[in-house]
């Protein structure tokens, strides 16, 4: 038994090692490594060669039935909240909220809103002449404006669908959207409150020049027509209100009954059907409604193609864990973690590995949830609330930590004015901060709620 576990811990290293060479060194795309790591663990493990294909096209087929439409009508949403200047909308109805010298904690708010949708490396990008237009007006530090947004996009980006990494996390380990997005959004919002915190008393006193001849008043005036803040948070706001009221009338007491009623909440929240409706809502952004808008060429088919990527590794994700799952693996290590205490801090630690190693907060994320899908049971995780709680530890694992092997990194700096030494001091120390504090959030709420 000994020796056959510890063979089982070195076909998972190894195939650890693989994915984190193969992604980060060899630059192979991830669709390709993960499929390529279920081959290997299948044989490494013992696997009939049959059952290795079989647990590879299951997975990859059973995992894509339930959540590929979601990611699809997601990254569409994402597209027509980024080339409507919705999310520049929704920034500035913030900043007339919050003072001037407050305004680094409105960009902290906008970016925790807008990557619910957007990718945290599109967000900032959109927002980030923005940054530097307050920046030169307030005299407050380039580096706090961008720092703040960074981590306050970060934090949705990792913690709520239906941005694609937390999405596919549920879908592979089978939670419930609903619960992840109501704790994921106070997860998040903790964690950004964390961020802006750390952004002002230590980010503060790092400088960088800004080269910018607008004011804050001037970036105002050259977009007067931005789409109304409530239009465009409504793609957001919708599929999420749909799908919360799903998990609400689920709950035991069957708050709405058992009728009709629940029947039309159960269709209308189901993800699917609340991310389409996110899409339709997501129209109203366009300025008009003809083929360079909706072709194949145009924002619909750009989103469909940023999706595709997506879906793809998840897929081949579903595949490394139905092989897993079905290899001898399971039952040696079934044995020795039910025998230890790691518990929560699983998913949290090979989330952080694998984010630290490879840059990819989103295949940290999927082949994370991928690995321990087929040990949730002796995790102690089995649960409803113990199957969301584990996304969500993936996720503060996935936040640590960005640095020069993620794209968000560079995004971050170079569009900041920051040099490499600055942005390790800051973001990078950021990140770390924001997600071991996001991990003690869940380990508190683990011991409220398991």
């Amino acid at each position: 038994m000994v020796n056959h576990a510890i063979w089982s811990l070195i076909v998972i290293f190894l195939g650890i090692v693989f994915i984190i060479i193969s992604t980060s060194k060899v630059k192979l795309h991830t669709f390709f490594v993960l499929i390529i790591a279920s081959y290997l663990v299948g044989l490494l493990s013992g696997m009939p060669l049959n059952d290795i294909v079989e647990s590879i096209s299951k997975g990859f087929g059973d995992t894509l039935s339930s959540i590929g439409i979601v990611i699809a009508a997601g990254a569409v949403i994402g597209v027509f909240l980024e080339r409507s200047n919705g999310a520049l909308s929704i920034s500035q109805a913030l900043l007339r909220v919050f003072r001037k010298s407050r305004s680094p904690l409105s960009m902290a708010i906008t970016g925790y809103l807008v990557s619910i949708a957007v990718f945290c490396d599109s967000g900032f990008v959109i927002l980030s002449p923005l940054n530097k237009a307050l920046a030169k007006e307030t005299k407050i530090s380039l580096v706090t404006y961008a720092v703040a947004l960074s981590l306050g996009l970060y934090s949705t980006h990792t913690f709520v669908p239906p941005t694609p990494g937390p999405l596919a996390s549920a879908g592979i380990l089978g939670a419930d959207t609903g619960s992840v997005i109501i704790l994921g959004l106070i997860v998040a919002g903790i964690s950004t409150l964390i961020g802006y915190v750390f952004s002002i008393f230590y980010v503060s006193k790092f400088e960088v020049k800004i080269n910018l001849r607008e004011n804050y008043e001037e970036t105002k005036m050259d977009s007067f027509k931005l789409p109304s803040p409530i239009i465009a948070l409504s793609p957001i706001i919708v599929p999420i209100l749909l799908i919360v009221l799903k998990s609400f009338s689920n709950l035991p007491v069957h708050p709405l009954g058992t009728g009709f009623l629940k029947s039309l909440v159960d269709f209308f929240g189901h993800p699917v059907t609340a991310l389409m409706m996110g899409v339709f809502f997501s129209f109203i952004l366009a300025p008009n409604f003809k083929e360079p808008i909706i072709g194949h060429r145009g924002w619909v088919g750009e989103g469909l193609a940023n999706a595709a990527m997506i879906i793809l590794i998840t897929g081949a994700g579903g595949s490394l864990g139905t092989v897993l799952r079905n290899s001898p693996i399971m039952d040696f290590l079934t044995y020795y973690l039910l025998r230890g205490q790691l518990t929560i801090f699983l998913p949290f630690l090979l989330a952080a590995v694998l984010k630290t190693a490879q840059g990819s907060s989103t295949v940290a994320m999927v082949t994370t949830a991928s690995m321990i899908a087929p040990i949730l049971g002796p995790l102690g995780l089995s649960s409803p609330i113990g199957r969301v709680l584990a996304v969500l530890s993936i996720g503060a694992g996935a936040m640590i930590i960005s640095h020069a092997n993620d794209s968000y990194f560079w995004v971050v700096s170079q569009l900041s004015n920051m040099d490499v030494t600055t942005a390790y001091k800051t973001h990078t120390v950021g990140t770390l901060i924001t997600g071991v504090s996001s991990f003690i959030i869940v380990l508190v709420l683990t011991l409220i709620l398991l």
